[in-house]
């Protein structure tokens, strides 16, 4: 695991790292003048409709994001730092949260936040209102994105910070856990078992994009093994919950009956299957074996804690706080994961 040491946080020159778009630059591309663009922008003044669609256009080819600080501060730098999160429901969240805000308060800076919900158009529009503030530095959740958002973390001129994943094409700085390599895991730590009959119980991959590739990871090391998931459930909550895993699992098991074991997208999901298998009479993992993801306190703290991976999500947030302030390199840092055998497997 990566550390850096306290005396290596700094403020970064947003000048040394990416071009920013201003209005001059909307200007040139619309042949106007700055204080026309800006009438245009702000919707004050009289603009004819021929010169306000030329700007318009200008602004949206050159992803430029308005800078609403500029009118109210003599200085165009804050000591904000936006942070876009999925969900706050999410029991994973609030340590990833943890861990950054210790960073940004002991360095002088405060959190916004704005919760996407799992929806990319959502996270797209956060972005750019809080990009529209001119924050210090901008973090976010996993690396996929609209092409739009990418294109304003791009062109912002401050270190964005993407968490929680770290297989895809990052921006700036990435620091997260490998998902694919957490899906291989999890099955060969089955097939060591014994397991061959495996079942799935998920949630919407098209939300969730991270669970979607552990579930990748998971099929490829069942097909070098020439085998196959039994069959699947996915719920159709955009979220995860107990609730969710527990009804997912019991329509799973009407389907097949002979399962020994079944993999979960997360451990909020697993417990609900665990609870369906007690009310049922099942025995774990005698008749069936059960393995989560995330390593959740009540995952635990159930009679038979949960075989499942857990990620060090305070570390994560520390550490991806610390690089963003850093003024450091653009880079990947891949904290790792655990997995944890479990009672129920």
């Amino acid at each position: 695991m990566t550390k850096l040491p306290p005396q290596f946080i700094t403020l970064p020159d947003a000048s040394d790292h990416q071009g920013v778009v201003t209005l001059a630059h909307v200007a040139r591309r619309a042949g106007v003048g700055e204080s026309t663009v800006s009438r245009v922008l702000r919707n004050h003044g009289s603009v004819s409709r021929q010169t306000r669609e030329k700007i318009l256009k200008a602004a949206a080819e050159l992803h430029y994001v308005p800078n609403r600080i500029a009118g109210t501060l003599a200085s165009s730098t804050s000591k904000l730092v936006g942070i876009v999160i999925p969900s706050v429901g999410n029991t994973v969240v609030p340590e990833v949260l943890a861990g950054a805000n210790a960073v940004l308060e002991d360095a002088g800076f405060q959190p916004v936040i704005g919760v996407s919900n799992y929806d990319p158009v959502r996270e797209e529009a956060l972005i750019e209102s809080i990009l529209s503030w001119r924050p210090s530095g901008l973090m976010v959740a996993g690396l996929e994105h609209t092409d739009r958002a990418r294109d304003m973390m791009k062109g912002c001129g401050v270190r964005v910070l993407e968490l929680l994943d770290v297989d895809g094409e990052g921006i700036d700085i990435v620091v997260g856990s490998s998902h694919r390599e957490a899906g291989r895991a999890s099955a060969e730590f089955l097939l060591a078992r014994g397991y061959r009959r495996i079942g799935y119980v998920g949630h919407d991959m098209r939300s969730d994009v991270r669970a979607g590739k552990r579930l990748e990871g998971f099929r490829q090391v069942m097909e070098e093994h020439n085998l196959a998931i039994a069959d699947h459930e996915f719920s159709p909550d955009r979220g995860s919950s107990v609730q969710g895993g527990r009804i997912g699992m019991a329509r799973l098991l009407e389907r097949r009956r002979n399962l020994d074991a079944v993999y979960f997208s997360n451990d909020d999901l697993a417990i609900g299957g665990y609870f369906h298998c007690l009310e049922n009479g099942i025995s774990i993992p005698d008749d069936l074996a059960l393995f989560g993801y995330n390593g959740l306190e009540i995952a635990r703290l159930t009679p038979q804690p949960l075989s499942t991976i857990r990620t060090p999500r305070v570390a994560m947030g520390r550490i991806g706080a610390q690089m963003l302030l850093s003024g450091g390199p653009a880079q990947v840092i891949d904290v790792g994961f655990e997995l944890i055998p479990g009672a129920t497997s």
